[in-house]
């Protein structure tokens, strides 16, 4: 369609994020995804209302488990070691959710197995 023609039909060029109809939801575990918040790295490929810069954060000695949900019995995705960089992206009272990078896994860990920022 040339530029007469979208003038013509009263439509402007879309440009390069153009809404052109649903697209198939990622794997929320391998994606740092929600319907209110993503990972900065996502910017363009993914609309939210929220974009996160992550704030990198070690595991503490014993290591920590990412879990599904922020519940102690949800599903364990995987254990974090001592010293892995877990990339905060939301913090809730008790929970962070974030990634270990933008490709996965993602999930909850309990604050209190991160260090504090700044330590």
């Amino acid at each position: 369609m040339s530029q007469d023609d979208n003038t013509m039909t009263g439509h402007a060029p879309q440009g390069p994020f153009a809404l052109t109809g649903p697209v198939e939801k990622p794997e929320p575990r391998q994606v740092p995804l929600r319907g209110d918040l993503a990972h900065i790295g996502l910017a363009g490929k993914h609309f939210v209302p929220h974009y996160a810069v992550p704030q990198p954060r070690s595991v503490l000695p014993g290591g920590a488990p990412l879990y599904a949900d922020p519940d102690d019995t949800s599903h364990e995705l995987c254990v974090l070691l001592e010293g892995d960089s877990f990339e905060v992206l939301d913090v809730t009272r008790e929970w962070a959710w974030g990634c270990l990078s933008l490709h996965g896994p993602v999930g909850y860990i309990r604050l209190d197995r991160l260090e504090t920022p700044g330590g």
